[in-house]
C-alpha cells in the first residue's frame, strides 16, 4: 500500500497554472527525486504537499487517509492544517533556522511546543516528556555528525553544518515523508558531499522521502523513482537508470542534455550516460 498518493493536483497563482494535474504515488521506504528546469512547478507541489499553499484541485492522502480533498470541505478546514502537516517534514533550499537559538534549541523547538499542548498532561509528566525530547535531539545530532554543536548557533556553522541541523529539526518530528527542496543549491559546492552523505544514509535506512534536486547522478543512484516535470506537468517517471540515463520523451532528453553541457561549463560536468 502506498504511503503517499497524490491525485490530480492543480495550482495556479493568478493567471498562472503552476501545477496541471499532478498524479503519483510513493511506498513506504522508498525515494522519490523530482527533477526539472527552474519553474517546472516541483518546488509548488511540495509547498502543496506540506500544507503551506493549497492546492486549488486534487487529493493527498497519506497511509490511506484523506488529508485533503478539494471537493470535501471538511478536510480544509484550517484549524487541521497544522495537524496535517507534520506528516511531512519539509528540509528548505536556505536552512531557515532560527538565529537567536542555539542548534539544540532549533531541533527541540517544534516538539517542545506540541508536548505543551497536551492538556491533560501532568507537571512530571511534561518534564519527562521534555528531557525525551532532547535525549532525542542528541541522538540525530550523532547522527548529523554535529554533537559537539548542540550548543552553537546557526551563525557559526557551515553552510553544510546548517543544512544538516535542519534535516535533523524535520526528523525531530517523526513524519512519515521527508522532503527536500533543493538542499544543496545554496552550498558550495565542497559542501554539498556531506548533505548528500546525509541523505544517502537516511535513504539506506529505507526512510521515505521526496526530494527536489538537481543532482543527477545522486538521484540517479540513490532513488528508487524519479518524475521529470516540466511547465506543471509530470513528463516522464520511472527507475531512475530509465528517467535519468535512457529516456523516452524528447522533453526529458533535451531537459538532460541542456543540464549536462551547463554542468560541464561548471564543475567539471557530469556524466548523464547515453541519451
Amino acid at each position: 500500500m502506498a504511503i503517499l498518493e497524490v491525485e490530480h493536483i492543480f495550482k495556479r497563482f493568478g493567471d498562472t497554472e503552476v501545477l496541471k494535474g499532478i498524479t503519483f504515488s510513493l511506498e513506504q521506504g522508498q525515494a522519490l527525486a523530482i527533477i526539472g528546469s527552474s519553474g517546472s512547478g516541483k518546488t509548488t507541489l511540495l509547498r502543496c504537499l506540506n500544507f503551506l499553499e493549497k492546492p486549488d484541485a486534487g487529493i493527498i492522502r497519506v497511509g490511506g487517509n484523506v488529508l485533503l480533498d478539494t471537493s470535501d470541505p471538511t478536510t480544509q478546514q484550517e484549524a487541521q492544517i497544522r495537524k496535517k502537516r507534520l506528516h511531512f517534514g519539509l528540509v528548505f533550499q536556505s536552512f531557515n533556522l532560527f538565529p537567536q537559538y542555539t542548534v539544540l534549541k532549533n531541533i527541540t523547538l517544534a516538539s517542545e511546543l506540541l508536548a505543551k499542548e497536551q492538556a491533560d498532561r501532568k507537571a512530571g509528566a511534561g518534564k519527562a516528556a521534555l528531557q525525551q525530547i532532547e535525549a532525542e535531539a542528541y541522538t540525530l545530532l550523532e547522527q548529523m555528525g554535529l554533537t559537539e554543536k548542540a550548543r552553537s548557533y546557526p551563525h557559526q556553522l557551515s553552510g553544510g553544518q546548517q543544512q544538516r541541523v535542519a534535516i535533523a529539526r524535520a526528523l525531530a518530528l517523526h513524519p512519515s515523508i521527508l522532503c527536500f527542496d533543493e538542499p544543496t543549491s545554496a552550498l558550495d559546492p565542497e559542501l554539498t558531499g556531506e548533505v548528500l552523505r546525509v541523505i544517502r544514509s537516511l535513504a539506506a535506512k529505507k526512510t521515505t522521502m521526496v526530494i527536489v534536486t538537481h543532482e543527477m547522478a545522486f538521484a540517479r543512484d540513490v532513488a528508487d523513482h524519479v518524475i521529470f516535470m516540466d511547465d506543471g506537468v509530470i513528463v516522464e517517471a520511472g527507475r531512475p537508470e530509465d528517467v535519468i540515463s535512457n529516456p523516452r520523451e524528447e522533453r526529458t532528453r533535451q531537459f538532460l542534455q541542456r543540464f549536462s553541457k551547463e554542468a560541464a561549463g561548471g564543475q567539471g560536468g557530469w556524466d548523464g550516460g547515453d541519451f
